[in-house]
């Protein structure tokens, strides 16, 4: 057992060498490659907009044809302005969220 102490001491003692010598040298910001490419927040956020509008496009269109007599799909227009509401309340809890954490890093202390 004493050698199996002996050799993870060596080892932890090892390791922290190497972490004071990282540390010693300064720290140095780097852009993370596979980041680059990927999109950002706000296109995100203006993705999601987009597609809540475009469902609550499809929807009135849908149901304006059905009031207008020129379609009887009125299962696919209550479908569709079911859909429409579901993302528009998802996207404003998001918003919540993310306003509720916004609000919260600005209480943090520093």
């Amino acid at each position: 057992m004493s050698i199996e102490h002996s050799a993870m001491q060596q080892n932890m003692i090892n390791t922290m060498s190497s972490m004071r010598e990282q540390a010693q040298m300064g720290t140095e910001i780097r852009t993370n490659p596979h980041t680059a490419n990927q999109d950002n927040f706000h296109t995100a956020i203006k993705q999601a907009v987009r597609r809540v509008d475009n469902h609550q496009q499809h929807a009135s269109q849908i149901t304006a044809d059905v009031d207008a007599g020129r379609s009887d799909d009125l299962v696919g227009a209550m479908v569709a302005s079911q859909k429409a509401s579901i993302s528009f309340q998802a996207l404003t809890q998001v918003r919540n969220k993310v306003l509720s954490a916004y609000d919260d890093v600005l209480k943090m202390p520093l």
